[in-house]
């Protein structure tokens, strides 16, 4: 699924860019240069496995991050989560004024990163087939929390339903 045009925010520290199949981290500039360095990083969406989203406040700035497999992710001390970020060459820091700009992009991520992931159950000899039912429910949640938009939901619950 590409998306023409594709996503972008600017965040305080680098660029985020999603085109429907990459997501592209950009850094120029001073700031770049002195925490993580210029460049470019690209990851396919089925690299990334959870995006982590911290909500920058009055005081404090958010960021968004990219858990990839493999990655050594620790867990921050308190009040150390955004500034650790900034040395994260998968994260970037967002101000309060630049929030607002990352929402559509962090949903269109989660929603292709769910595709992506999707968990097909593999039928067995002789196991029972999943029920169907909560399997819609299932989708009806994720629809139900922004995760799946309305196209998507319809085409996941068409193919549940096709497949009988």
């Amino acid at each position: 699924m590409r998306l023409d045009p594709p996503l972008t925010a600017k965040g305080y520290n680098g660029t985020v860019t999603f085109d429907g199949e990459f997501v592209t981290l950009t850094r120029k500039g001073f700031i770049a240069r002195s925490t993580v360095g210029k460049g470019e990083k690209r990851m396919h969406i089925s690299q990334i496995t959870a995006v982590q989203w911290k909500q920058p406040g009055a005081l404090v700035n958010g960021f968004i991050e990219f858990t990839l497999p493999g990655g050594v992710e620790r867990r921050s001390q308190l009040g150390r989560q955004t500034r650790d970020a900034v040395g994260n060459e998968n994260a970037v820091v967002v101000t309060r004024s630049q929030s607002a700009a990352f929402e559509p992009l962090r949903k269109a991520l989660e929603a292709a990163i769910a595709e992506q992931h999707q968990i097909t159950p593999t039928m067995r000899p002789g196991a029972a087939e999943p029920d169907l039912a909560a399997q819609i429910r299932e989708l009806g949640e994720l629809h139900r929390t922004g995760v799946l938009s309305d196209d998507e939901f319809t085409d996941a619950k068409s193919r549940l339903i096709g497949r009988r």
